[in-house]
């Protein structure tokens, strides 16, 4: 372990003048305390990167399993949503290859920065720390945040008439029986203007929207750009914990102190918002208790609320003792894709889904992860930690993508239902600059 001489600011900035020629992943708190976060972690000089494509899941699921029971080496990694559909054989990718079912990329040294003491340290292969540390004060003070973000146009997959349409259409099936609620997304796009670099706008959300899981992801072909408010789930390895923690009703921030404190108590205040959490909540105690010792799992917390700089949510906490030797596959196989994100029942939802969307979701919507062994890296314990790909996009070939959406239940409105999804998307829009988004009736 070294300590350095350099700020979060700095170091921030320092890794995203280096993400313009080589692998980079952050993995950002933001200083924002939301279940126990207070950390700072990132990777430079990957060991290995690896992106699978296409190929059966049992053996993608081997090639997690290793990497995440490694002992020398810390692990960043994605998975997109639709690999979820691969694992419960639910319909065809429609752009196959376009999104890697997985990418990960396995590091001997890490960088982390505490937010709560103020000190930045590099762990790991000492023989790295030189290297690392030069790189990071050679490139402090080079990265340009200077931009002229220009008014650029949106797209959405849907019509708003045809968003519309499709809440009636899940509403409909829930009179039938075949869901109780359904996550529906749109995707939106647009094609950057020249000099807009992902590394621009992840400085500029978060500057602007900062996020207790916020990443920075350099790949191989594409990059991720990510403000998740919400935790998928963690593990603690070596205590054969895990705890989930979905969020389910939100609201936008106010204008004024007054517009705040009605906003916050019409959410506290909603029954519909609280029906949507305690479903997720009983779909993820399911789910757990498929891979927990039994009579383990509990409710931690219920419907608490949480606020962010431009919205208010609704946050329940789910946790079990993991049955021993439960393989990083054995967990995925029972967890994924994150309930809060398809609705219940899963599967039957999930089938709906597939039905009613008309592009893959890709990463957005999936999860973005990381392991870390405590041998390697002086953790207290061994453990992972994966966000749901909310407010995450996707830039490959300077086109950025992104889903986003909300859970509909039998007496959603869907005119509120389609406005909440562009109060989710406001914060990736500021970032590209955006002001409005095109859906022509």
């Amino acid at each position: 372990m070294q300590q350095i001489d350099i700020t979060a600011e700095e170091l921030v900035s320092a890794l995203l003048e280096l993400a313009a020629s080589e692998t980079v992943c952050i993995l950002d708190s933001c200083g924002v305390s939301h279940l126990g976060s207070h950390l700072l972690i990132a990777g430079i000089e990957p060991v290995s990167v690896d992106e699978i494509s296409g190929g059966n899941c049992e053996k993608t699921l081997s090639f997690l399993d290793q990497a995440l029971a490694a002992k020398d080496t810390a692990s960043i990694f994605t998975i997109p949503y639709d690999f979820g559909k691969k694992l419960l054989n639910i319909g065809q990718a429609r752009l196959p290859g376009a999104e890697p079912d997985v990418f990960l990329a396995r590091f001997d040294s890490l960088i982390i920065h505490d937010y709560d003491t103020g000190i930045t340290r590099i762990v790991g292969n000492t023989d790295r720390f030189d290297s690392i540390r030069a790189k990071l004060n050679a490139n402090a003070d080079k990265f340009k945040t200077e931009f002229l973000f220009s008014d650029i146009a949106v797209h959405s997959n849907f019509t708003r008439a045809e968003y519309l349409f499709a809440i009636e259409t899940i509403k409909e099936r829930i009179r039938r029986g075949d869901t109780y609620q359904t996550n529906l997304t749109q995707q939106l796009s647009t094609k950057l203007p020249d000099g807009l670099t992902p590394q621009l706008i992840f400085h500029r959300l978060r500057r602007d929207h900062p996020a207790p899981f916020a990443a920075f992801i350099k790949r191989l072909d594409s990059t991720v750009v990510s403000a998740s408010p919400e935790r998928f789930f963690h593990v603690d390895t070596d205590r054969h914990k895990i705890s989930t923690s979905p969020i389910k009703g939100t609201r936008p921030r106010g204008e004024t102190a007054a517009e705040d404190a009605v906003l916050l108590q019409a959410l506290l205040d909603s029954a519909k918002d609280r029906a949507e959490n305690t479903m997720i909540v009983d779909l993820l105690r399911n789910d757990l208790g498929r891979i927990c010792e039994y009579g383990s799992v509990r409710v931690e917390k219920l419907c608490e609320l949480e606020e962010h700089p431009s919205l208010f949510h609704l946050v329940s906490t789910i946790s079990g003792d993991l049955r021993k030797n439960t393989s990083f596959s054995e967990i995925l196989k029972a967890v994924f894709p994150c309930g809060s994100i398809t609705g219940a029942p899963k599967i039957s939802t999930m089938r709906i889904i597939d039905e009613i969307e008309t592009l893959d979701r890709g990463l957005s919507m999936g999860a973005i992860g990381y392991y870390v062994p405590s041998s390697m890296f002086n953790f207290q314990s061994s453990f992972l930690d994966l966000s749901v790909a909310i407010r995450t996009m996707v830039i490959r070939e300077q086109v950025a993508t992104f889903n986003v959406g909300g859970g509909i239940v039998i007496d959603s409105v869907p005119v509120q239902e389609y406005d909440e999804s562009l109060v989710k998307a406001r914060a990736l829009l500021n970032a590209l600059g955006v002001s409005f988004v095109c859906n022509y009736e």
